[in-house]
Formats: C-alpha cells, structure tokens, sequence
C-alpha cells in the first residue's frame, strides 16, 4: 500500500502524483489540516478549501474508496498513518512557496527516520520551477522572454484518474482501523477525523462572500462554458468586468480542483478551432485570442518562478531604489478604499465586488492596486495584505507579482511614470458603468457620464444626484505629481528636472 498526500491538487483527474502513486498502488488518499499552514488562511480560502474537499472525497466514494482527514503536524501525522497502514511509501505534489518548501522538508526528514519511502512530484505547473532559463542559465526576470520559451515548450499530456482497482477499499481499511501512537506520543485515532471539521472548528468564521461553487465537476463545466465561445474572445473582452470574458477558473487553479494539463489541453482544442475560423473568416483573430488565455497560464508560472528563486519578494521589494520609497501612512485613506469608499467609481466598484465575492475581475486588480499605490501613496504590502485575506483565489505568487507590478517595485513592473487615472479607466473598460452600477448601488439612478465624471461635479452637484456616495478622498492630478516626485527621489533624481 502507498499514501498520497493531497494539498494543492484536490483532484483525482490529471493528478501526477496520485497516479505515480497509484502505479504502485492500492493507494490511501490522505489530507492533513496543519495548523502552520491554518494561520496563513482566511474565512473564504477555508470555506472553498473545505468545499473542495467535499467534492473530492465524494470523488474518493464514487470509486470505492475514502479520503482519510486528520489534522496536527504533517511530519507527525504521516509516518504514524503509513505505519498503522502498513504503507511502504507516501507520494505528493510540490508546492513552491518557502512556507510549503520548509514543511515538507521535515516531513522528508520523519519519513526517512520511520523508514517511509518518499516520493514527490511536479504537478502544479506545466513546467517547474527552473526549467526555463536566459541563455546565460538564470531564472528570467523579463515576462516576454519567458513568455516565449514557454509557449514553444512542449506541454505534458493530462494523467489518467485511478481505476477503483488502484485505490485502497473503504470497506477493508476504514478510518476506525488506523490506530496507533504517532511519534510524539499522541494516539493517532485522536487527530484522524471520520468526517470534514466544521470551518469553526479550524478556527475560522463563515464568510459571507458568495463563493462559485468548488470542485472539479464545476471547474469542468465552467471550462465548458468558457470554451464554447468566450476564449475566441479573450483577448478583446477580458479587459471589460461587464462581460464575461474571463475564465473564473482562478480558484480552482489555486485549489488545484482541475489540472493545468488538462486546462491546456482544451486550449489547444480551441485553438485548432481557432484556425478553422480565421481561415474560414475574414478578419478573425480567434487564435490570437486564445493565445492570449494560454499567456495567462505562462504568467502565472513565470511569478511561481520569481517567487522560487527570489522567496524575500513576500515581504521585501524586488527592484530596490537607491533611497527607498517614502511610502504614506494613511489609516483613514486606507479604510476607505478597503470599503469601496474612496470617490473614484470604478475603484469603489471593484473593491466592494472583492467583498461581496472573494473575487475581482483582473483590469480592476490593477486599478485598484494602482489607485492605492499611485493615488494613496500607501504601500503595496497593504493592499497584498488585504488581498490575501479576501480574495478566494489568493496564490501568494501570483497576487504578489501583480502588486509589486502596479506599484512599480516588481520584476518586470510598470514603469514607475505611468499612472492609472482612475477615471479614464472607468470611462475605457466600463463606459455604460453596468459595471460600477452593479457592485455602487448609491449610482444606478445616475447616467453614465454623471459616474465618471463624479469627480469633476462640486460638492453641490454631488449632494443632489448621490448623497450618500462620498467624494473623491485624494485629487488624481495632484497626487500624480507626488508619485513621480516619491520615485524620482527614490531612484536618487531631483524630482524638479523633467
């Protein structure tokens, strides 16, 4: 027998480790709630983990087998479950981050002390860590290079799911029969669970974000529905939070309910259809737009690469000024746009859709991230901060590339002289404001020019068509200046030369 250990990959489809594992197989599948990783989550990241596991485990029965759930410390808890099942090696997916890195790292070492054959894998990225390089040997910091290795890199097919046969019978070795003392004396039946904990009983609270619906079925269809029409237009409609020109698979990437393998896959379907359509339409684009989806999935792999290689970009900036950036403490501005009060309709639109459903459209990620950054003048790390605690999808590589992008301290960022005017973006991505009406309820009686002109109307003009709606809390041209000033003394220039 042999034990996979789920933790980023709950999925039974297109999972390389549980099919490893299952080569040698039967196969125990096992989640481990660790308090070390519990207190970097969040209501909402629980509450759709704990969805996921659900869909997962009933993944696990539909094929004659279970999930085994405990909950202590990983490095405790798997050489005293291999041992009660009398498991000859223990299989998992790597995670990248330096919190996973350092857990599994002990895990290894109380493997090899118990004896426990370990095996792990590369699953969560079509290519890992490392493998994409300049030509000089170094981890890319420039996106289009990366970008263009990894397009003309060769993609893994998606792994088989295990056959019943390949899974360990619930009905012979159910949770009641793994007893045991784990090795720092603990009575293993003690931290295995019969069922999933409640999301009080890790400590959380239910949110109330409406969260999408978690697991691979609904992973699948929402592929589905993405892949029937809207990824010929990716390119052209993703930019627009009215449409629904995105693939809302963010979570389930993140919680690795569908494989990428898989996700690829069908990218690659649309894109032979996507030749059948420009040849037999004139002036189509549809693989450039699906092109354009697959660049998202390179994106994302290429900050998991920044984020291996350079782990400090967590906390520190990767692109160091000479002076330091003299970044604002501003709690009352900061509360605000928290809220979706600040003024500025677009910004406010987005960030009460991130409260309302753990989820933001990505042009307003980096408008919000802007707007805080650029407008605010407050530190990236706070936004990251708040993000990591709202958003459902948060990926600590991913969310952190995109602020340190806005906030022009990132590999490969924004240059640091161009500034998101709010109001532009609102009146270029959302200009019949369906949007901003949608998520700002006090400005759905308002004509659409009346919302992105809120800030130019006086304080008059503001009172009579919205009076519950604030003004603008900052002046966008004149802290425009200041941003240029702040970078320019950062970089060590006189901030009066032009």
């Amino acid at each position: 027998m042999t034990l996979f250990w789920h933790r980023r990959d709950l999925r039974v489809s297109d999972n390389r480790g549980l099919a490893a594992a299952a080569e040698a197989g039967p196969v125990l599948p096992v989640f481990v709630f660790d308090d070390e990783v519990l207190t970097h989550g969040s209501d909402v990241r629980v509450r759709f983990m704990l969805d996921a596991l659900a869909a997962l485990r009933e993944q696990y029965r539909e094929r004659g087998s279970d999930l085994v759930v405990a909950h202590g410390d990983p490095a405790t808890v798997l050489p005293a479950l291999a041992a009660a099942a009398d498991a000859e090696s223990i299989h998992w997916n790597e995670d990248y981050s330096m919190l996973s890195r350092e857990r599994d790292a002990r895990v290894r070492l109380a493997l090899e002390r118990a004896d426990v054959a370990r095996e792990s894998h590369h699953d969560g990225q079509l290519h890992e860590p490392g493998t994409i390089r300049t030509n000089q040997g170094d981890p890319y910091s420039v996106y289009t290079y990366f970008w263009k290795k990894w397009r003309d890199r060769e993609k893994p097919d998606p792994f088989p799911a295990p056959e019943p046969a390949d899974l360990t019978d619930a009905n012979e070795l159910g949770v009641d029969t793994l007893t045991g003392t784990a090795t720092d004396g603990e009575k293993l039946d003690s931290v295995l669970r019969a069922g999933l904990p409640t999301i009080e009983e890790l400590g959380f609270t239910e949110p109330t974000a409406e969260l999408r619906e978690a697991g691979t079925e609904a992973a699948r269809e929402r592929l589905r529905t993405f892949r029937e029409e809207a990824i010929f237009q990716y390119d052209s409609d993703r930019d627009y939070p009215a449409k629904d020109g995105s693939s809302r698979l963010s979570e389930q990437i993140r919680f690795g309910t569908i494989g990428l393998r898989e996700l690829y896959a069908e990218t690659e379907a649309a894109m032979r259809e996507a030749r059948s359509r420009d040849e037999g339409e004139e002036g189509s684009d549809a693989q450039d737009n699906v092109e354009a989806f697959q660049s998202q999935l390179a994106w994302r792999e290429f900050y998991t690469q920044v984020l291996f290689f350079t782990p400090h970009v967590v906390t520190e900036n990767y692109k160091s000024y000479e002076e330091g950036l003299e970044w604002r403490e501003d709690e009352e501005a900061l509360e605000a746009w928290k809220a979706g009060k600040t003024g500025y309709p677009i910004v406010d639109a987005g960030m009460r859709q991130l409260r309302a459903e753990a989820w933001m459209h990505n042009r307003l990620r980096m408008i919000v991230a802007s707007f805080l950054t650029k407008d605010l003048l407050l530190d990236w790390r706070e936004g990251y901060a708040h993000f990591r605690e709202k958003l459902a999808d948060h990926d600590t590589a991913n969310d952190n590339g995109g602020w340190q992008w806005a906030a022009s301290t990132g590999t490969d960022a924004q240059p640091y002289f161009r500034i998101f005017n709010p109001t532009t973006q609102g009146e270029r991505y959302d200009a019949d404001a369906e949007y901003i009406k949608e998520y700002v309820p006090e400005l759905r009686d308002l004509e659409a020019d009346e919302i992105h002109g809120w800030v130019d109307l006086s304080d008059e003009e503001r009172a009579a068509l919205a009076p519950e709606y604030p003004a603008p809390i900052v002046d966008h041209g004149a802290r425009r200046e200041e941003a240029l000033a702040m970078f320019k003394r950062a970089r060590g220039e006189d901030p009066e030369e032009t």
